[in-house]
């Protein structure tokens, strides 16, 4: 079975998809996927993604420059999440941020 075959999408017909800088490890961002975009990331190595607010694909860094090479694309083990580990040039985060998750923790407490 392809991997194509093997993802789980949702009712509108994406999944989730996690960036990774390949070599820190640290996680650049979360974006979405539907077929036609994860075809594209197979075929080009480049992170091409839906945009839910532009209703249509993306490849990431077109018109920032801040590309996101992909090493490697893993699947969940349910198949509902895609994780890629890149090489990402320059900030991950459309703010300028190295990644998405900066500087926004929240405070956890005893539960």
């Amino acid at each position: 079975m392809s991997t194509l075959e093997q993802v789980s999408y949702n009712d509108d017909g994406l999944v989730p998809v996690i960036a990774q800088e390949a070599d820190s490890g640290d996680v650049l961002m979360l974006a979405w996927m539907n077929a036609e975009a994860l075809e594209a990331t197979l075929n080009s190595r480049r992170a091409t993604y839906w945009s839910r607010s532009r209703g249509r694909l993306w490849v990431k860094g077109e018109s920032s420059g801040n590309i996101q090479q992909v090493r490697s694309l893993s699947l969940d083990c349910d198949g509902d999440t895609v994780l890629l580990q890149v090489d990402q040039t320059g900030p991950a985060c459309h703010t300028g941020t190295p990644t998405c998750f900066t500087d926004r923790e929240l405070e956890v407490g005893d539960a």
